[in-house]
């Protein structure tokens, strides 16, 4: 089956462009929560007419509700989806578990489409939001055939891949960088695109990008995902120029139709449209490296011939019409009718008036046949056309057009009335407080060396968090008396799971009692081997439902987005023990590329880890910008990196942190060694004043 295709509207001109090049379904922004507030996006008139413009050419509209959402937004942003499920949007995409749970309980024929921002990169996760509702899943852009092959395999549910476009350099939904830099939020749809500055690795920035990855195009690869089952192919672009849309979205819809591979014009087009130093398929081919980078000048000029030829061609309206038949009967004695059917199964019938005997002229087949066609300037053409009429009957011109108009008219409505959908009150949240008066200490670490005896000894802290991939070396727990716990790697695919279990069941074996969840696949990865399940900052816990959702889902404690402020913390109702990062270097991207194999090279295992053992990716690395503040890299599982903040948090001072009711409060040990780790934990112990360089985060200033 051939897949959607699926363009971006970020404006009423490039949801025109869209469709009329041949989208089959337009994504875009209404109302304030969506993933790009910087697009146009639409008014509330302009939102009810897109509707009407696209049903009527059988074009589908999703709607992105796809950021977090505060306790106080929760309200808006569930009356935003009941006004677009009234007005007949064909679905909502969404991020943000507390909205999701509250749309599926409040609006439950409304179809749900997991974005891209949930992280979603397994079939484990897939199937997890399929059988909490989820009709699609956007799978991450980072996904490579195999994966994406894996995923529409084992998902009961509709997978949908970005095809063309801008490649984010952090996994959608777990990038930090833009908000804890400059306040402003990808989370909250205000990315201000860090990605694409300069950057130096072990040195000054200068003229290179490490972070910008080039265009994402897969117009070749189309064939291969109509074979494994993709349902939909997504153009990105909803801050582009409408005329880019329908340069695209013409050249992608031919390709799928005629199923088929880009020719060498089109390819150019493609190029000229936009890309950076050219396009990439990295990622689809489960390939990385350097050769993925590129970027584009600034005052890069658009190609005017081509945008013009585009935007000449979409404006006249022309490009797309809805094939019907019409079937016409004038009889003696009784009103004209004329019936007008359509391919989706709708069909009306109006009438007009009774015909009249013919004084001068009679009305004929062919001659109405001739007026009914007349469909130019609406969005239908005619296929079919049946004619009955007696003879000796005359019937005004002026009536045949008033029954065309009044038919197609009728048939436009037929198209676009919005379904019946029941509509639920809001659920009340369950009557639950587990705040604490004063939290507990919890410590992450990511090597072991970390753990001395000393930072034991003193610290007797509620739980300590070992990755995974440590816990292999440990003979015996190095202490009694805390709860020891795994943490899951946060970026991981199907294949790695095995290995994954049987680390698991070692870290079982040697008396770990909790697993640290960050992501909606880790359930069904520890499902059935008796941990205790506690969630991770990567779950972008932003208010109470979140905690609600997780609580079903068999999480035990959740640690909140460091994202919020103190304010927004305390308010939240601590329907499970919540936790909070208090100290420590915050995460600002992971990516699937590694940065330091990228500047340095490095040699690979079977593995895929780093050879030697100290080989480069193991030794201490940083990320400096323009200003010169340094970004520690670090690496993660599968051979990928974790930017760290240039600036440890530092809350010790901040008396405000044991009156949030939070249960737990965690130092999250990063670079420092075993030394530093106890002199940070005393100083937090003894409530410390703030020294060196540091942050508050952005607990106190928050974001846009």
């Amino acid at each position: 089956m051939r897949p959607e295709l699926l363009s971006p509207a970020g404006s009423p001109e490039a949801l025109r462009a869209a469709v009329q090049n041949g989208a089959g379904a337009v994504y875009l922004g209404w109302g304030a929560f969506n993933a790009r507030r910087g697009a146009k996006n639409f008014s509330d008139q302009e939102f009810a007419d897109a509707l009407v413009y696209c049903h009527e050419r059988g074009v589908r509209v999703f709607l992105t509700l796809n950021t977090l959402v505060t306790d106080r937004e929760l309200p808006s942003a569930l009356e935003t989806a009941r006004k677009a499920a009234r007005l007949g949007v064909d679905s909502v995409l969404v991020q943000d578990w507390g909205l999701f749970d509250l749309l599926r309980r409040a609006l439950p024929d409304l179809p749900l489409h997991a974005s891209t921002q949930m992280s979603l990169f397994t079939s484990g996760g897939a199937r997890e939001i399929a059988a909490d509702g989820c009709e699609r899943v956007v799978i991450a852009r980072e996904c490579s055939a195999e994966d994406t092959r894996t995923i529409c395999e084992s998902c009961p549910v509709e997978v949908e891949v970005f095809a063309h476009g801008a490649l984010c350099m952090c996994y959608s939904g777990q990038c930090e960088m833009s908000a804890l830099i400059g306040g402003r939020s990808g989370n909250r749809g205000r990315c201000a695109q860090p990605c694409r500055l300069p950057y130096g690795v072990n040195g000054p920035a200068k003229s290179t990008y490490p972070l910008s990855l080039k265009d994402s195009c897969l117009a070749d690869r189309l064939g291969e995902m109509a074979d494994m089952g993709v349902a939909c192919v997504k153009l990105e672009g909803r801050m582009k120029r409408p005329e880019y849309v329908a340069v695209i979205t013409r050249i992608y819809a031919r390709l799928l139709e005629e199923g088929r591979g880009p020719t060498d014009a089109e390819r150019a087009e493609l190029e000229r449209a936009f890309s950076r130093s050219g396009f990439t398929d990295g990622y689809w081919r489960g390939r990385h490296g350097a050769a993925m980078f590129g970027t584009r000048p600034e005052n890069a000029p658009d190609p005017k011939d081509l945008f013009d030829e585009a935007r000449r061609a979409y404006e006249k309206d022309n490009l797309r019409t809805v094939p019907v038949d019409l079937s016409c009967s004038v009889t003696a004695g009784a009103p004209c009718a004329l019936t007008a059917s359509d391919r989706d199964g709708h069909t009306v019938t109006v009438t007009g008036p009774v015909p009249e005997a013919a004084r001068t002229w009679a009305l004929d087949g062919l001659e109405l046949e001739a007026r009914l066609r007349k469909t130019g300037g609406t969005a239908y053409r005619c296929d079919n056309v049946v004619t009955l009429v007696d003879e000796g009957l005359s019937l005004p011109a002026s009536a045949v057009n008033a029954l065309r108009r009044d038919a197609l008219a009728a048939l436009t409505a037929a198209r676009t009335a919005p379904p019946k959908r029941r509509e639920l009150p809001a659920p009340p949240l369950p009557d639950i407080d587990c705040s604490a008066e004063t939290p507990q200490f919890t410590l992450s670490v990511t090597r072991l060396d970390q753990l001395s005896p000393a930072l034991l000894d003193m610290a007797r802290p509620a739980r300590i968090y070992v990755p995974l991939e440590e816990v292999s070396r440990l003979e015996t727990l190095p202490g009694e008396g805390p709860e020891w716990c795994a943490v899951l790697p946060r970026v991981w695919r199907d294949r790695d799971e095995p290995a994954l279990r049987s680390q698991l069941e070692r870290a079982r074996a040697l008396g770990f009692t909790g697993v640290l969840i960050g992501n909606l696949g880790h359930l069904p990865l520890v499902r059935g081997m008796d941990f205790r399940l506690y969630g991770d900052y990567g779950l972008n816990v932003f208010n109470s439902r979140s905690l609600a959702y997780l609580k079903e889902k068999g999480l035990e404690s959740a640690c909140v987005s460091f994202e919020l402020r103190f304010a927004q913390i305390r308010d939240l109702k601590k329907i499970l023990p919540a936790e909070a990062i208090v100290y420590g270097r915050l995460p600002l991207m992971i990516t699937e590329n590694c940065l330091v194999q990228n500047e340095t090279g490095c040699r690979l295992d079977r593995q895929g880890a780093c050879v030697p053992k100290d080989g480069p990716c193991c030794r201490p690395t940083v990320l400096k910008d323009r200003t010169g503040a340094a970004f520690p890299l670090l690496p993660a599982y599968g051979h990928r990196t974790e930017i760290q903040n240039s600036k440890p948090l530092y809350l010790a001072d901040r008396p405000e942190v044991r009156r949030l009711g939070l249960a737990f409060a965690r130092l999250r040990f990063t670079t420092e060694t075993a030394e530093e780790c106890v002199s940070v934990l005393r100083r937090y112990l003894d409530g410390a004043p703030a020294s060196g360089d540091f942050t508050r985060g952005l607990y106190e200033r928050g974001v846009e």
